[in-house]
């Protein structure tokens, strides 16, 4: 059972609450979890590659090819001992909210730094479709970035970043897997993330669960097995 004066929410548990009360209750609360998809441990594997990689063009220095090409008027964030404390599951960027009693954080894959000092998420996108899709839980993910950021005293473009690694299925594989790359930008907005996190921690408090969401395939399956 959850302790109260632990709570700890991610951009995934309020991505989760969104899509289901009961279920981020069930989890959140009584530790019950959905089951787990299967795991994707090559995008895990291209994470740590663009870690590597943006953290040698960092330690350089110099412009990442990705950032030069789409003209982004901003470098790597500097100060890589805070980013790696940003980029750990365990502490990550994160606020506590003393009203609440409870934690918002999220690990980051990298920060983008303006001339005017401003800061912004830039999050790694690896993915087998042929055109990548800003989803929603992307853009609620860039807005509780941008919130943390400004909860840590830091300035924002208000605006996060998508790099994207595309696998190009049309020139084969030669025992390589060849990826074209995208940066989008969005909007973002974290005025609404304090309500949403208000809202996710009053759930978490209830005694008794909510219901599921209609379209929650795991509480139709649930209501289905039930009957039998």
């Amino acid at each position: 059972m959850v302790n109260y004066k632990q709570i700890q929410l991610s951009p995934n548990s309020l991505n989760l609450f969104l899509e289901c009360p009961r279920c981020f209750w069930l989890e959140k609360r009584q530790g019950i979890k959905r089951p787990q998809p299967y795991p994707y441990a090559l995008n895990m594997a291209v994470d740590v590659l663009l870690k590597e990689e943006f953290d040698k063009y960092r330690a350089k220095n110099e412009p990442h090819p990705l950032l030069s090409a789409h003209k982004i008027p901003a470098r790597l964030f500097s100060n890589q001992k805070l980013l790696n404390q940003w980029r750990s599951n365990l502490s990550g960027i994160r606020y506590y909210d003393p009203d609440l009693e409870a934690t918002l954080f999220g690990a980051v894959d990298d920060i983008l730094e303006f001339k005017d000092g401003k800061l912004a998420p830039l999050d790694y996108k690896s993915t087998g479709s042929s055109i990548p899709s800003v989803y929603d839980r992307f853009q609620l993910q860039m807005d509780i970035y941008t919130y943390l950021l400004e909860r840590n005293g830091f300035s924002t473009p208000r605006k996060g970043y998508l790099a994207f690694y595309v696998v190009d299925k049309k020139n084969g594989f030669g025992d390589k897997l060849p990826f074209k790359k995208e940066l989008h930008e969005i909007e973002t907005n974290p005025t609404d993330i304090p309500e949403l996190f208000e809202d996710a921690v009053a759930f978490l408090r209830r005694s008794i669960p909510p219901q599921h969401s209609p379209d929650c395939q795991f509480g139709q399956w649930f209501n289905k097995v039930s009957t039998i």
